[in-house]
């Protein structure tokens, strides 16, 4: 297969979302709700995504993998196994709920998942920040007392952030993004979120969301080494190395390329700013926006077509 798989993204409705991602890339949204996320690729029972062109056009992730493992995944993959990573992108009108997601040690017991992300910021508003980890001196007790107070954001790090940073969050951290920002996430397949505080937000009837405490409070690491942001810069690096996956910040001059070898592993592949074309076969484009799979068995090549900043995610199939 030596195909670039391209799906249909999965709108998700959110109350802190906005409309951002048809005025970035001028995509078609639903009308008249707050769009917060966009799955871009995902394989989970509830969401799935579906193949827009090609050998495989209309067929789910799902589907592709249990038929064409060895091609997609390589051969070492259990073509019953979901594919292990679920591509957002968010569009932050306002600030999400403080929220935690729970580590491996303990998301069994929680009923639950474990979720490490990465957020790669490609836009912001001036003054935007990510609250990300415990201030130093916090423990468990000083927080729940924060809690009670309504004034547990005097316990989080406030990182401000400018288009281009990057930060992982690894599962056990509590955090929030902040209203203004445009992230593309790339994280561990799951969608397990506990919510700890909501900043007394209310929907239209008035109604506020769910809160999660008791596992919240289980699932924080509360003596966490804390990560650092990875800044914007106009060179290719590497921005993310978790056990779950490696992310690549690649940065293209027009003209230049990028090339990936076939038969070594799946990768992904995520259209920041810019665009690219596929060299040879049926010279696909790939706007801003835009995030791909790149199957085990293909060689790709890429050519910039304009001043561009991709993200290459890697080492997610034990291959």
């Amino acid at each position: 297969m030596h195909e670039v798989l391209r799906f249909e993204p999965i709108c998700q409705a959110r109350i802190w979302g906005g409309r951002r991602l048809e005025s970035v890339f001028g995509r078609r949204l639903p009308e008249t709700q707050p769009i917060g996320e966009s799955w871009e690729i995902v394989d989970r029972p509830e969401a799935q995504s579906v193949v827009r062109e090609g050998t495989w056009a209309g067929q789910t992730l799902r589907h592709v993998i249990a038929t064409h493992s060895a091609q997609v995944m390589g051969p070492r993959w259990n073509a019953g196994h979901a594919f292990p990573i679920l591509v957002k992108w968010l569009d932050c009108r306002e600030r999400l709920s403080l929220q935690v997601h729970p580590p491996a040690a303990v998301a069994a017991a929680l009923r639950g998942e474990p979720k490490t992300e990465n957020w790669f910021v490609a836009a912001t508003h001036p003054g935007s920040s990510l609250l990300v980890g415990l201030r130093p001196g916090v423990d468990r007790a000083r927080f729940e007392r924060a809690l009670a107070q309504g004034t547990v954001e005097s316990c989080v790090r406030r990182i401000p952030v400018s288009p281009g940073d990057s930060l992982l969050v690894e599962s056990g951290t509590v955090h929030a993004i902040d209203a203004g920002c445009l992230i593309l996430e790339i994280q561990q397949n799951s969608d397990t979120t506990y919510r700890v505080f909501d900043w007394g937000r209310v929907d239209a009837d008035g109604k506020a969301r769910t809160l999660h405490v008791t596992q919240s409070l289980a699932a924080i690491l509360w003596s966490a080494e804390e990560r650092e942001l990875v800044l914007a810069a106009p060179t290719t690096a590497e921005i993310a190395d978790a056990r779950e996956f490696r992310i690549r910040r690649v940065v293209l001059g027009v003209a230049q390329t990028l090339t990936v070898a076939a038969a070594e592993q799946p990768r992904l592949l995520g259209v920041v700013s810019g665009g690219v074309e596929s060299v040879g076969g049926a010279g696909v484009l790939l706007a801003a926006g835009e995030n791909v799979l790149l199957p085990y068995a293909g060689r790709f090549e890429f050519r910039a077509v304009a001043p561009t900043v991709l993200l290459l995610t890697e080492n997610f199939a034990g291959s």
